[in-house]
C-alpha cells in the first residue's frame, strides 16, 4: 500500500483564489504550443491576452526557438492579433549570447549555427559572428533553424573538435506543428555531440540562464511562467523559484502530467492561456480523500489505486477540477518520483473525463 503524504503535495493543491493576472506582475509566455501552433494562433488566446493586459499584467514572450530575431517574432505575434514589441520578446539565442559574452573577450569570434536569430543575438552581445571553422571560433552557438543542414553541422563539428566551446540555445528534441512533433534543435545538437564526444553547454529552458534573462529584460518581480512543456517550461520555472502554469494547448496532455517527476509538476493548470483570467480552485484533502469543486478522488484501501467521482454539474468549472484532484492525490502518494497512475471512474461523467484525459481505466483495457 502506498503511504499518503499530504505535506508533499505540489502547490497545485493550493490553487489560486484570484485570477493569476491579478496575482503575478508578468506572464512569461512560451510561444510554440502556448500562443501559437505552427503559423496560427491558439484559438481564443489573442483575445485572452488582450484581457490579461487590460487587467494590468505585463507579458513577456519567451521561446527556446532561436531561429528568428525578436523583431521578427514580435511582428509575427502582432499579425496573429497579439500586439508585441521586440523588447517584450526573449529568445534562447539572447540567453546564449549573454552567457557566451560573459565567457569570452569582447569581439571574440563565434560560429553561429541556426536561423538568423542566432547571429543577430551574438552581434548584439558584442561578439564577432563567423561562418567557418577556419576562422578559429572560440565558441559554437547552435540554435534551431529550418535551413540548418550538413554544411553548418560539419563546420560546427570541426570547430568543436578544434577546441571551440559548444553552446546550445536549447535541447528540445521536438517542435510542435499542425502535423505533429517535428525534429527540434536538440535532435541536431545530439548529432554534433555524437560526432565530437563533447557535451554542450545548454543555456535555454530549463537552464536558469534563460529565465534569468527573462526576469532581467522584463524587470519582473513576481513572474508566472506559462508553458506547455514539463521538461523545459515547468522545470525551468522550478529551478529559478518561479510559479508556473501548464497549458494543454501544446505537447503535454493530462496523462503525461500525472506521471510527472517532482521537478516537472506545475503550480497551476489550464486548457490554454485564458487560464490567466480565472481563479484556480484549491484541492481539499481529508485523509485518503481529495476534493476539488464537485469532483472527488478516493484512495482505494490496500492498493495503489485512485477512484475518481464527479458530483453535480458546476457551470463555473473549467473542466479540470477532477484532474486537479487526481494530481494532488497521486503526487502526494508518490512525492519523490514520477509513477504511472492507476485510476478508475465512478459514474459516466468521470468515465468520460478519463477518456478525454487519455487515462484508460484498467477494466477498459481487459
Amino acid at each position: 500500500m502506498t503511504a499518503v503524504d499530504p505535506g508533499a503535495m505540489s502547490s497545485i493543491a493550493a490553487g489560486s483564489s484570484a485570477p493569476p493576472c491579478e496575482v503575478y506582475d508578468v506572464a512569461l509566455l512560451d510561444l510554440d504550443g502556448v500562443v501559437y501552433v505552427g503559423p496560427d494562433a491558439v484559438p481564443g488566446v489573442p483575445a485572452a491576452l488582450s484581457a490579461v493586459r487590460a487587467a494590468g499584467m505585463r507579458l513577456g514572450f519567451v521561446t527556446n526557438n532561436a531561429s528568428r530575431p525578436p523583431d521578427e517574432v514580435a511582428a509575427h505575434l502582432t499579425r496573429l492579433g497579439v500586439p508585441a514589441e521586440a523588447t517584450e520578446v526573449i529568445t534562447s539565442s539572447q540567453a546564449a549570447a549573454t552567457v557566451v559574452a560573459e565567457l569570452l573577450e569582447p569581439g571574440a569570434p563565434v560560429l553561429a549555427v541556426g536561423g538568423p536569430g542566432v547571429a543577430a543575438a551574438l552581434t548584439a552581445a558584442g561578439l564577432t559572428v563567423v561562418a567557418r571553422a577556419e576562422d578559429s571560433p572560440a565558441a559554437v552557438v547552435q540554435g534551431y533553424g529550418s535551413e540548418v543542414g550538413w554544411i553548418q553541422l560539419a563546420e560546427a563539428v570541426v570547430s568543436v573538435r578544434g577546441g571551440a566551446r559548444h553552446v546550445a540555445t536549447n535541447n528540445d528534441l521536438t517542435i510542435p506543428s499542425p502535423r505533429g512533433p517535428l525534429p527540434g534543435n536538440g535532435a541536431l545538437v545530439g548529432l554534433v555531440t555524437a560526432v565530437t564526444g563533447q557535451p554542450p553547454l545548454i543555456t535555454g529552458k530549463p537552464d536558469p540562464a534563460m529565465h534569468a534573462e527573462c526576469v532581467r529584460r522584463t524587470r519582473a518581480r513576481r513572474p508566472l511562467v506559462v508553458g506547455d512543456r514539463l521538461d523545459t517550461d515547468i522545470e525551468g520555472a522550478r529551478r529559478v523559484g518561479a510559479a508556473s502554469l501548464l497549458v494543454f494547448s501544446g505537447v503535454t496532455d493530462p496523462a503525461l502530467l500525472l506521471t510527472a517527476a517532482p521537478q516537472h509538476r506545475p503550480d497551476l493548470i489550464a486548457a490554454d492561456a485564458a487560464g490567466l483570467l480565472r481563479p484556480h480552485p484549491a484541492v481539499c484533502v481529508d485523509g485518503a480523500s481529495w476534493r476539488c469543486g464537485t469532483w472527488s478522488v478516493q484512495a482505494a484501501e490496500g492498493e495503489d489505486l485512485l477512484v475518481l467521482e464527479a458530483g453535480g454539474a458546476d457551470g463555473r468549472s473549467d473542466g479540470l477540477d477532477g484532474l486537479r484532484a487526481l494530481c494532488a492525490a497521486h503526487w502526494s502518494r508518490h512525492p519523490h518520483d514520477g509513477t504511472p497512475v492507476r485510476v478508475v471512474a465512478t459514474g459516466s461523467r468521470a468515465e468520460d473525463a478519463l477518456g478525454r484525459w487519455g487515462l484508460i481505466p484498467p477494466s477498459a483495457a481487459e
